[in-house]
């Protein structure tokens, strides 16, 4: 009996109910990936472990989300990597504007090495464990007003998401960013509080914000990596089976959000360009004097921007 006892125990103990927060709404890719991140680990343990995966910034924004996973207060997160950037500025290397030419590109950059030895600065910058990348699709420019190029951003206000090397992007072109939540960009185009948006295709149809924004400017400017993280309270007290779980099955699930935008990117750009919208395009001449003032701030903030640049030339090459 007491043998017996004692294993009950144990598998009390070891049973784990995690947290999993994100920014992004039910009907978006990262939140679906989530839900079948948490699904595949309730499978694998035999419903010893469960996953509560909380979207739509229920709770909180990333910011707030990074400062519980710190304190383990939450388990995990699908967070931007524009918010890992605000901690950990090497990270913004990955938002060099025109690092990568399309999307697949960028899914091979973020499956390299060069990307993934950024991960091994998140335990003691940010006391994360970083599990692998997804991305949402490449940025475009929305807006209310005529937008035929760059020189059309001066003083507009744009939202972006709020972090520094989007923020600084926009201001070398003239524009007023605007750090707004995702959630609450429908309404602001509508009611006039903002004037453009940075956004990707798949964002954009979802949201239907075409209704309220009916300029485009396709530039594939800039890629937009997703980063899966655990908190590192939370991981030390793990055991090495438990680890190995949630990081193939995480694994799994980023890899195939890297799949599915790459291969919808083509899809949606095309069933943008049917719809009633007029639409331009830029490219990165266009865009030479912004670049050249990013590159002046951001070449010290991100050493690793070479490695990656070098990494994106051999992907290339292949």
């Amino acid at each position: 009996m007491t043998a017996g006892l004692v294993l009950v125990m144990a598998a009390q103990v070891q049973a784990r109910d995690f947290r999993l927060g994100l920014i992004t709404p039910p009907p978006h890719r990262w939140t679906q990936a989530a839900e079948a991140f948490a699904e595949d680990v309730k499978q694998k343990s035999g419903g010893e472990h469960s996953i509560a995966v909380f979207p739509s910034q229920q709770l909180g924004n990333e910011a707030q989300m990074v400062q519980q996973l710190q304190t383990g207060a939450l388990d995990m997160a699908f967070l931007t990597v524009a918010e890992i950037s605000n901690r950990v500025p090497d990270f913004g290397a990955l938002y060099a504007p025109y690092l990568v030419d399309d999307i697949d590109q960028a899914a091979a950059l973020l499956k390299s090495e060069a990307a993934t030895d950024l991960l091994d600065q998140l335990p003691s910058e940010a006391g994360l464990v970083g599990v692998g990348y997804g991305m949402a699709g490449l940025r475009q420019v929305m807006s209310r007003d005529t937008l035929e190029g760059p020189a059309d951003l001066e003083g507009k206000k744009l939202r972006i998401t709020p972090f520094e090397p989007i923020r600084d992007f926009y201001k070398a072109t003239g524009a007023a960013p605007t750090p707004m939540p995702l959630p609450a960009v429908y309404d602001a185009l509508a009611n006039g509080q903002i004037d453009a948006i940075d956004m990707d295709f798949d964002s954009i149809l979802i949201f239907k914000f075409y209704d309220r924004s009916d300029k485009m400017l396709i530039s594939n400017h800039m890629m937009f990596p997703m980063v899966g993280v655990v908190s590192g309270r939370v991981w030390k007290d793990l055991s090495k089976d438990e680890r190995k779980l949630l990081q193939t099955s995480m694994r799994i699930q980023l890899d195939a959000v890297l799949e599915h935008f790459q291969a919808l990117e083509k899809e949606q750009e095309q069933e943008l360009r049917g719809r009633n919208i007029t639409i331009h395009e830029a490219t990165r001449e266009d865009f030479a004097d912004a670049i050249a003032e990013w590159e002046g701030i951001w070449s010290e903030k991100a050493p690793s921007l070479p490695k990656l640049r070098k990494a994106v030339a051999e992907i290339k090459g292949s």
